[in-house]
């Protein structure tokens, strides 16, 4: 895709994802049509913005007028895609969350062995969460959720807990098989979450710190695991 203009990259990605999503689905006899890829690129240009709003405007100051304007189109092609802002904003959530569990899922097998592949779990999610676009949205969360409380309600919903039922399923697979005493999987990778975030993770979003090196990384998600297995182990 070197070499291309935005619009052509942003048509690449859409007919990439539209041969993936016919290798996953079976869906050979319906292949994705320009017409479809084009679409599907319009979409991510509306994400690409109104994220970008989200993150420099808030929520607040972020309306699907500004966003349609931005993108040189009118509101009704916006509201074709998106009805309103909280359908959009869930969207960007959906995405950003999305990509953080990407790698997390192919992780988390429950054959492997269980302290290796927590330590290899614990430290992409604190990679994952602690860049700064995931920080950006955390933080713009937690500054709009007391005037619009729909953000907390998406975020959780799209975000943390379907990281934590992510986790929750590995739990119960472990747990199955005796590697861990059985308790309730969804508490559990709440618990672990919980500790891979209380250091550097915690730091950042407050703004006590302003990056965290990789060692630093290492050494939240190595203290986080083994406290984890001291707790849980059968």
């Amino acid at each position: 895709m070197a070499g291309q203009s935005p619009a052509a990259r942003l048509l690449s990605i859409a007919k990439l994802y539209c041969i993936v999503r016919e290798i996953m689905f079976g869906q050979f006899t319906a292949p994705c049509t320009r017409r479809e890829a084009r679409r599907i690129s319009r979409r991510e240009a509306i994400l690409d913005v109104a994220q970008g709003s989200f993150m420099e405007c808030g929520y607040a100051g972020t309306t699907m007028s500004g966003i349609a304007a931005m993108l040189g189109g009118s509101k009704a092609t916006l509201w074709s895609y998106f009805p309103c802002k909280e359908v959009l904003f869930a969207a960007v959530v959906d995405r950003a969350s999305d990509s953080v569990r990407e790698n997390m899922s192919l992780i988390l097998n429950p054959q492997d062995d269980i302290g290796v592949t927590l330590g290899r779990f614990a430290r992409e999610f604190l990679r994952k969460v602690t860049s700064p676009r995931a920080l950006a949205l955390n933080r713009l969360v937690i500054g709009e959720v007391a005037r619009f409380p729909e953000t907390g309600r998406i975020f959780h919903e799209r975000a943390v807990g379907r990281t934590h039922e992510l986790l929750a399923d590995y739990m119960a697979a472990v747990m199955e098989r005796g590697l861990l005493r059985q308790a309730v999987p969804l508490v559990a990778a709440q618990q672990l979450l919980g500790l891979c975030s209380s250091g550097c993770h915690h730091k950042l979003l407050l703004g006590a710190i302003g990056t965290a090196e990789p060692s630093v990384i290492e050494d939240d998600a190595e203290r986080a695991v083994a406290t984890f297995l001291r707790a849980y182990t059968a």
